[in-house]
């Protein structure tokens, strides 16, 4: 007698959820033994930003700063509140952890949905497994399987996945809003709100979310008016439809996370914007640094940057990550031709011209080993893309088996159903293999962006901790802040320019910040600064005391001064 679908369904879970764990625990511990997890300059900047709210002078929810959403912040904060946590990063890995393991669920759940009818023509299925029932189409099969290995066993994810970057906690939020929104195209009209819920999540974790929700508003609204219309199919298949308190809901909690991050910059920045043009922004700091963006204006060469680093991220050899390319692309063409509902798919590939865009137009470069200008920065964005490459080529496996079994099939056609499955898995296996032998791209361009940085903060790490332990320090927290962290420096120590009333637009002359770099000696012990810095600039030749300066080669000179 077959097990109801509902056990069948718990069971599988919960031997995904602790692979997944383990997968997840085991690695985490193997780069943390490292010293790998706050490679990323940025990871110790999120670390940090958490730790201020409680950790500063002038404590509160307004450390949590402008450019950067809020959610991954607000989700480190419990665990950095232990010192042990913040000093080995560990703090901010813990929700990119679970979020890998959701994530991994997410894959499963959303293929399941996608593959347990075979003709996919059945509309209440989805609902019907959920209460139990059990048909001859809903028989197990390995597609979600497929999906979610090759999302968990990528290399590159399992990696960031460690570090307190934002990619896995995305991941998860964007895998389980089209999971949801697949579901609520399959019948169940609760799915719908979830599927809202998800999406604010990922509209607070990164700008990407607000690119989906855009995508995923404009197609509930266009099932919305057809409702309206009267309009239906002249096959005599029901027409998707969408009440008006639903819809209404959907798009009131899919657009809160925008509106409310625009007001608060409006509110708090006196610029709603402040995020995109402040001079924090990405666009300042390119014009700042001066960085060179090879697709700068150019929609092709932008995309063309972004497929190459989704590439990157599963295959090293370029004729590799070209068949991966080009199985995900048939997986989804197979979809949409031979399965009814498997269209919100197509959500999957939303990173594509979001990043597209931002590249081309938003000040956000892209660069990859292969093409010019033959660096590493960003890569790690290629990862959106993977969620999109698990699915679409399990698809394709699920796809060939289906087609070439049967009673009227031939056993020679029988035999294809299977090899070409195999085939699907040996491109995984291999693409991965090359990644594992060469490094992931991820990891690889973190340790090699970071070595100058490490190597200065360690020095500086070593004069901090000989500081007096209720000195004050004057330091820009923008620069080497993980010195901070290594140095076992409570950043409550240190006055920085988050101290300072950020609603006094264009500046605060009053502010503790501002005050503090007009007469260090009335406000701090020491200071570190960096050349260039604000530190630096309002200390240069006015006689302190130089204790110690550090050089490093491809970093700004490094000067710790006494003020008193």
């Amino acid at each position: 007698m077959e097990a109801p679908a509902t056990s069948r369904w718990n069971y599988e879970v919960r031997l995904l959820a602790w692979m997944a764990t383990c997968v997840s625990v085991f690695s985490f511990l193997a780069y943390s033994r490292n010293g790998d997890v706050l490679l990323y300059g940025d990871a110790v900047a999120h670390i940090d930003i958490a730790r201020r709210v409680f950790d500063s002078k002038t404590p509160g929810l307004l450390q949590l700063g402008t450019v950067w959403l809020p959610l991954p912040h607000l989700l480190m904060m419990p665990f950095l509140l232990f010192n042990k946590l913040w000093r080995t990063g560990a703090g901010g890995s813990i929700p990119s952890l679970a979020a890998y393991v959701f994530g991994v669920i997410g894959i499963f759940r959303l293929t399941r949905a996608l593959v347990e009818d075979p003709e996919l023509q059945n509309e209440e299925l989805p609902i019907r497994l959920r209460q139990g029932a059990t048909t001859s189409a809903n028989r197990p099969t390995f597609a979600p399987w497929i999906a979610a290995a090759i999302y968990a066993a990528n290399p590159n994810l399992i990696y960031m996945q460690t570090t307190a970057m934002g990619e896995a906690l995305y991941l998860a939020f964007f895998i389980w809003a089209v999971a949801h929104f697949a579901e609520f195209i399959g019948g169940d009209g609760k799915a719908l709100s979830k599927c809202a819920m998800c999406l604010a999540a990922a509209c607070f974790t990164r700008y990407d979310g607000w690119f989906l929700a855009a995508a995923s508003i404009a197609t509930v609204i266009a099932i919305f008016v057809i409702r309206i219309s009267g309009k239906t199919p002249q096959d005599g298949r029901r027409i998707l439809s969408v009440s008006r308190g639903a819809f209404i809901k959907f798009v009131l909690i899919s657009g809160a996370a925008p509106a409310l991050w625009l007001a608060y910059n409006a509110a708090v920045y006196r610029n709603p914007l402040e995020f995109a043009n402040g001079p924090y922004s990405a666009k300042a700091i390119e014009q700042k640094t001066g960085t060179v963006n090879p697709a700068q204006g150019n929609l092709y060469a932008a995309a063309s940057y972004f497929l190459k680093s989704a590439e990157l991220n599963v295959a090293e050899p370029a004729w590799l990550s070209r068949v991966w390319l080009a199985l995900a692309v048939a997986g989804v063409i197979a979809a949409l031709l031979t399965m009814q509902g498997s269209w919100p798919l197509l959500l999957l590939w939303a990173p594509l011209p979001f990043y597209a865009l931002s590249v081309a137009y938003g000040a956000v470069p892209i660069f990859i080993p292969p093409w010019w200008p033959f660096s590493q920065y960003n890569v790690r964005y290629g990862l959106e893309l993977l969620p999109a490459f698990a699915v679409s080529m399990a698809l394709l496996a699920h796809f060939a088996f289906r087609r070439t079994t049967g009673q009227n099939i031939s056993k020679h056609i029988k035999r294809l159903g299977p090899a070409a499955s195999f085939a699907v898995l040996g491109v995984v296996a291999g693409g991965y293999s090359f990644v594992w032998n060469a490094g992931p791209i991820c990891y690889r361009e973190a340790a090699i962006n970071s070595r100058s940085r490490i190597r200065l903060e360690n020095q500086l790490a070593e004069w901090l901790r000989v500081l007096p332990p209720n000195s004050t320090l004057l330091m820009y927290l923008g620069e080497h802040s993980a010195a901070l962290e290594q140095a076992g420096v409570p950043l409550r120590r240190t006055i920085n320019e988050g101290n300072h009333r950020v609603w006094k637009q264009p500046s605060d002359p009053q502010g503790m910040w501002e005050r503090a770099l007009a007469h260090p000696a009335d406000f701090a012990d020491y200071a570190l600064a960096f050349e260039g810095d604000p530190v630096f600039q309002a200390l240069a030749g006015r006689g302190f005391k130089e204790l110690v300066e550090i050089k490093t080669t491809g970093q700004a000179r490094a000067v710790l001064y006494q003020l008193r």
